[in-house]
This record gives C-alpha cells, sequence and structure tokens, in this order.
C-alpha cells in the first residue's frame, strides 16, 4: 500500500499545502553514520483542510541493520491510513456529533497501522530472511505442525509518531522515543504524548509483538483556535539538548521565528539547526511540523 509521493529523507522538503498551515521538513543523518534510519512525511490533505505528520526512527544498531526499511514503511503505511482519517476528520469539521465515530477510528488506526506494516517486513524477510534462511518447524506423524514458524523481525525495528491536524481536531500517535510538541499563541511548549525522559536506549518498536498495544494516544479539540505550530521529531533532537527545558526552547523559538520572519525563512535555515543538533547527539536528526498561516497572507 502506498499513499501520495511524501515520504523525506535528508534534503527533501515538503509539497507546499494551499490551505491554512505551512508544512517544515528537514533530516540530516548521524554524524558518522553511513546513511540516515530516519524517515519522516509532512502531507497536506483534503485541499489543505488537514495534515498529516509522522517522523520514525529506524533502531540502526547491528542488530537492527535493515531498520531503515522499517521506518520507511512505518511513515508510507501511516501515511495511507492516516490521509484516509485526515480526510473524514476535514469533512467532520466543527460538527462535534461526528467526533466520537473519529475518536473510535483513531482508537483502531494504530492496530491497522502495525498490521500492514508487520505484513510488509515477513513478507521482506520471506524473500530475503534477515538471518538466512530459517529451518522448518517439525512437523508430526499426520504432517501436521503444530507451531507456525514466526519470523523475527528484529532487524526492522522502527519507531513512529504520527499526527493529524485540522482547524478543529488534533489527532496524534506515539510507539517509541521522539517528542510531537504544540506552541500554543503564548508561545507555551505543551508535550501530549511525552512519557519522561528516556531510560537507556530500549524504546518500544514495531518489530515487537501486538506493538498497537504500547502506541500511547491523544485527542484535542481545539476551542480557541488550533496551536499556531505543531512539530514532530525524532529523538535525535531532543537528545542534543543539555536539557529537556533545552529542547522545549528550540520548540518556541522555531514558533516565534516562522511567525516572525516567515516559515519559508525557517525552512531555510533548517538544515543547519538540524546539522548542528546531530554533532551534539550524534544520531539521526528529522523534523516536521506545520505553522498556522495568518489569514491575511493565505
Amino acid at each position: 500500500m502506498t499513499g501520495p509521493e511524501t515520504t523525506t529523507g535528508p534534503g527533501r522538503r515538503p509539497a507546499a499545502p494551499p490551505g491554512p498551515w505551512a508544512l517544515l521538513s528537514g533530516a540530516v543523518k548521524g554524524v558518522a553514520k553511513k546513511y540516515s534510519q530516519d524517515r519522516s512525511v509532512a502531507l497536506p490533505v483534503a485541499q489543505g483542510r488537514a495534515v498529516v505528520l509522522a517522523v520514525a526512527d529506524g533502531h540502526g544498531s547491528a542488530a537492527h541493520f535493515r531498520s531503515d526499511l522499517g521506518a520507511y514503511w512505518a511513515v508510507e503505511e501511516f501515511t495511507a491510513c492516516a490521509a484516509a482519517f485526515a480526510r473524514e476528520a476535514a469533512r467532520v469539521g466543527a460538527d462535534a456529533a461526528g467526533w466520537p465515530a473519529l475518536r473510535e477510528e483513531a482508537r483502531r488506526l494504530p492496530q491497522r497501522v502495525a498490521h500492514l506494516w508487520h505484513e510488509r517486513a515477513v513478507y521482506h524477510d520471506t524473500n530475503s530472511p534477515a538471518h538466512g534462511v530459517r529451518a522448518q518447524p517439525a512437523a508430526d506423524r499426520t504432517g501436521r505442525v503444530d507451531r507456525p514458524d514466526v519470523p523475527d523481525l528484529a532487524a526492522y525495528g522502527s519507531t513512529l509518531i504520527g499526527a493529524v491536524l485540522t482547524e478543529h481536531t488534533l489527532f496524534c500517535w506515539q510507539l517509541g522515543d521522539g517528542d510531537i510538541v504544540l506552541v500554543d499563541g503564548g508561545g507555551i511548549p505543551h508535550t501530549p504524548l511525552s512519557s519522561g525522559p528516556d531510560m537507556g536506549d530500549e524504546t518500544d518498536s514495531l518489530c515487537e509483538p501486538e506493538p498497537w498495544r504500547k502506541m500511547r494516544a491523544h485527542w484535542q479539540p481545539f476551542t480557541g483556535g488550533a496551536p499556531p505550530c505543531v512539530l514532530l521529531s525524532t529523538d535525535g533532537l531532543s537528545k542534543s539538548f543539555a536539557d529537556h527545558q533545552g529542547f522545549l526552547d528550540f520548540a518556541t523559538g522555531l514558533g516565534e521565528r516562522a511567525a516572525g520572519q516567515g516559515v519559508a525563512a525557517v525552512q531555510s535555515q533548517l538544515p543547519d539547526w538540524l546539522a548542528r543538533a546531530a554533532k551534539y547527539s550524534g544520531d539521526d536528526t528529522t523534523l516536521v511540523g506545520a505553522i498556522a498561516v495568518p489569514e491575511q497572507t493565505q
């Protein structure tokens, strides 16, 4: 399954939406890494009345040597599912009577994305086993196999953060590390899916059994208008700061620069900012965002 061409790697820029949002996208590979295991998307939907954002961080270590593929599939499958959801969210708009059905659909989305990701990983591993040809499980005298062979998908492990944003609602989901930050009209950052400081390098992953059960979700209706700045980033960005407050200050500053200098100016500087961050974290560093465009400039 594929959605519109949206997946971004280092140096790719998002398509310009025709609606009330301007989109940001930037990615740099980690210092001394051969290639990046991050993938991302920033996609306008429903003639720009909704936005789909996502970042995925392949685990990248020797045990996860195909995680660039895992991250790519995570973003593709999320985008395909979330774009349809976003079109419905845009259609419902401010009609609160339609929100319960949206919330129910939002609860089902993680499992659907995980199943699609799992199917692609199993198909790939079947045709090109990550750990060589697997031994066939033993059959009894009747030829029945009690336990089907279960592939080890750790080689493809990836995190996933995704969001669907309209002028009236925000839905977001997160599996594993990374950050989503909302900067409100007063310049105050909010992290609705934060689970606190990371403990070591272990993180939840799509390669685990039933990963949707660990996916955190958040739904938020906007009674006073959508936040002017919504940012999603892989953990390479937040880990480049000495403390979490420094990362939040960066998010606030980015929103202020977008409002004062324009989104195009921020987009042009973003690769340099991310490259500087990657020097400190050493990790692949990716950020996507949606910035509300003032009505008079639309």
